[in-house]
């Protein structure tokens, strides 16, 4: 059986999962998302992958984009340390942070320029919410010529909807949808 990925030339991109994660989450519990990326992210630190964690950030939310909707965005949880990577993954001085300040985490950032002088090829991508964060960030990863690949049980949306629309419609044309246990298989073989 051909290998799902080269772990060498692979890296995870976690989305969001910050100290701001709220608890209202579909198919998925906020919790359940931490640990399978939690224990992937570990997977590729132990491998030598390259992992970057992505964040959105802000000083005075001036720098955020202020479009007109017809829908306002889910509200923006600003504890205490808001911007922060969860304890439960952490950050190690071989991550790379990413910050952002809109949906995507190629806009506006070095990540393209980081994956590129590494030699990467594919991303492996998690994190809240499916469809907004993961989604435009693996049609970004698409426009770049990324091969991407899903952690679908590592990601959820805001409504069971979102989830499905995306995982159903959307990613099955950008990448390959996997689930942590195949990606972790992937790292130890």
């Amino acid at each position: 059986m051909e290998a799902l990925f080269d772990p060498q030339k692979t890296a995870i991109v976690v989305i969001d999962l910050q100290r701001w994660i709220g608890s209202n989450y579909a198919p998925h519990t906020a919790e359940q998302v931490v640990s399978q990326a939690a224990a992937m992210v570990q997977a590729f630190r132990e491998k030598g992958s390259f992992v970057a964690l992505v964040r959105v950030s802000t000083k005075d939310v001036k720098d955020m984009p202020k479009p007109l909707l017809d829908q306002p965005l889910p509200p923006m949880n600003l504890v205490e340390n808001w911007d922060q990577i969860v304890p439960e993954i952490g950050v190690m001085d071989t991550d790379h942070v990413v910050t952002k300040r809109q949906w995507g985490a190629f806009y506006g950032t070095d990540l393209d320029l980081q994956l590129r002088r590494r030699g990467i090829d594919t991303i492996v991508l998690c994190g809240i919410a499916s469809g907004i964060g993961v989604d435009t960030t693996a049609r970004e990863a698409f426009h770049h010529g990324y091969k991407v690949i899903f952690a679908i049980d590592a990601m959820t949306g805001f409504t069971a909807r979102e989830h499905e629309h995306v995982r159903d419609v959307i990613f099955p044309r950008l990448g390959r949808i996997r689930t942590t246990e195949q990606i972790l298989a992937c790292m130890n073989q």
